[in-house]
């Protein structure tokens, strides 16, 4: 990841501890309410994105919290609150970046090699969801 401060409000890095194993690889850990800020409820990953001009995200959430990080490859994460914009490559397997509440967010430019891993702090709820960019900004700007 590169290294920049973190401009956008609700979000920050998160580094995971981690172990180097030699010869046999390396470890990492996450552990909820201690090194991820939440109870961990739903973990997903996506890879095989072999299209380079796929855009995954497009959305915030309402309540959920999530960390995003990139454990094989790298790619770019666009976030931001309303007011904030930031892009940052993710490429570091032990950093993740957290996505609280109210974030806009786009992931692009994968390496065909790039998994995402992602740490959520509740399960699946589409009316959690908000999938358009005016109606986000409308948000936002009735909770300011």
């Amino acid at each position: 990841m590169e290294n920049k401060d973190i401009i956008v409000k609700n979000s920050g890095v998160i580094k995971l501890q981690s172990f180097d194993d030699f010869p046999d690889g390396n470890i990492s850990i996450a552990e909820g309410k201690k090194s991820v800020p939440f109870e961990i409820k739903r973990v997903y990953f996506i890879n095989n994105l072999f299209n380079k001009k796929s855009v995954r995200g497009k959305h915030a959430h309402k309540k959920l919290e999530q960390i995003i990080f990139c454990v094989n490859g790298r790619f770019t994460l666009d976030f931001d609150d309303g007011v904030n914009k930031q892009s940052i490559v993710l490429e570091d397997a032990h950093s993740g970046i957290r996505l609280g509440p109210m974030l806009w967010h786009e992931m692009r430019g994968f390496s065909n090699d790039c998994v995402i891993l992602v740490l959520a702090s509740d399960y699946y709820n589409e009316d959690d969801y908000i999938r358009n960019y005016d109606e986000f900004l409308k948000v936002v700007n009735n909770i300011k």
